[in-house]
């Protein structure tokens, strides 16, 4: 197996600006090697799938500034474009348009019924998908070849969650006896709170009640607030995407049940840097267990201060996830020394990224499903207007708060 330092990669100081292409030219013997990026770039998720295009840019400028891929003589990566307007139809054409315009590798897609689509056009095409995000098990569970995951799935989401959850609470002298769980309808929802039930229950933890929330046309939580709190839970659990959950957190706030925790498991807002701002009070002290950029990593700061620079926003966990996942196509690139899709295919199966950009506790390393061995869940809180890492100790920046009043 061939380890290659992301380090060694890239080139310090100033990075020029290389060109990115929206997806009209394909890569050819002498040409760009063109990687396809398919996200949600208008609709309701379009903020953040534009930051994660963003990232993904970001990754292609950093490789041909540091002379492209040396195997294959310097030649340099463009960036295909496509927006799956956050429709699983629509994300999947793009991706057959994206294959078909010359894209050897694809990235995506941050909805788990869009990238399941598009990793059937991937399979069907033998041209590899590295999901920056999407956490379904059922997407992996296909026998793919072609597909690749760099994040916890739901499995691990939902039971290192709850693990998490009950080592912090035990650890702050108030154990978690009881919880009620929020969560957005359908598979990514789901999946995530069964994984967390079956291990919460196993450890002792009473579910007391399953609410759920349609994904469209959710304008107020206040209804799934109340009943999650009736059962007098001490802790309660939501998963969701931003919008949807910067509700949930606002009506908590309002209804102020007697908890001990909001606790958001593979929760698109809690741990995002704009929640703090956006929920205000209701935000203080909400804790979140998801994946997340490595905060103590100074290659991490680096990146995330150039891409502040460059697109005026930061650079949030989703869009790492983005830059990682086009570093990873590179490195298989550079490895396979060819950019025949099965080949760089071949060579994402038996990588090694020995510097992940995400808190991690090893490398990046897929197993035989194509799902990153050292994915790992680390919990994070907002306090004091910003999002700190509190557990496990060794990837923590400031003290948990708990109970979290």
């Amino acid at each position: 197996m061939k380890k290659v330092s992301l380090a060694a990669m890239l080139a310090a100081g100033t990075v020029a600006l290389a060109a990115c292409g929206s997806g009209s030219s394909g890569s050819g013997s002498d040409g760009d090697i063109m990687i396809g990026s398919v996200h949600p770039l208008t609709g309701a998720l379009a903020g953040v799938g534009a930051l994660m295009n963003d990232g993904a840019k970001l990754a292609v400028e950093d490789v041909n500034a540091d002379g492209g891929i040396e195997s294959l003589d310097g030649r340099k990566l463009t960036l295909g474009e496509g927006d799956s307007k956050g429709a699983a139809d629509t994300g999947q054409s793009e991706a057959q348009r994206l294959i078909s315009d010359g894209a050897v590798a694809l990235v995506g897609t941050y909805q788990s019924d869009v990238t399941a689509n598009v990793s059937a056009v991937a399979e069907r095409s033998r041209v590899p998908l590295v999901i920056d995000v999407a956490v379904d098990d059922s997407i992996l569970e296909q026998g793919y070849k072609n597909t690749f995951r760099i994040q916890p799935d739901a499995t691990s989401m939902g039971a290192d969650g709850a693990d998490d959850l009950i080592a912090l609470a035990e650890a702050n002298g108030k154990p978690v006896e009881t919880v009620s769980y929020i969560h957005i309808e359908g598979a990514f929802g789901q999946s995530v709170f069964d994984a967390f039930k079956e291990q919460a229950e196993s450890q002792g933890v009473q579910v007391l009640k399953e609410v759920t929330y349609p994904g469209t046309n959710f304008t107020d939580a206040t209804t799934q607030v109340r009943e999650a709190a009736a059962g007098n839970p001490d802790v309660i659990v939501a998963t969701g995407y931003y919008p949807d959950q910067l509700l949930v957190a606002q009506a908590v706030k309002a209804l102020d049940p007697d908890i001990d925790a909001l606790y958001g498991v593979a929760n698109g807002a809690f741990d995002d840097g704009s929640f703090p701002n956006d929920a205000g009070a209701a935000g203080e002290n909400v804790l979140s267990a998801n994946y997340h950029y490595g905060a103590t990593n100074d290659e991490v700061a680096d990146i995330r201060k150039r891409f502040e620079a460059e697109f005026g926003r930061p650079m949030e966990t989703a869009s790492v996830l983005s830059y990682q996942a086009v570093m990873v196509i590179a490195q298989a690139l550079e490895e396979a020394g060819s950019d025949d899709p099965e080949d760089v295919r071949d060579a994402i199966a038996e990588i090694e990224v020995e510097d992940p950009l995400l808190a991690f506790d090893g490398p990046i390393t897929f197993d035989e499903t194509g799902q990153n061995e050292n994915a790992t869940v680390i919990v994070m809180q907002t306090k004091k207007g910003k999002v700190e890492q509190v557990f496990p100790d060794e990837f923590t920046t400031s003290e948990p708060v708990y109970p979290a009043k």
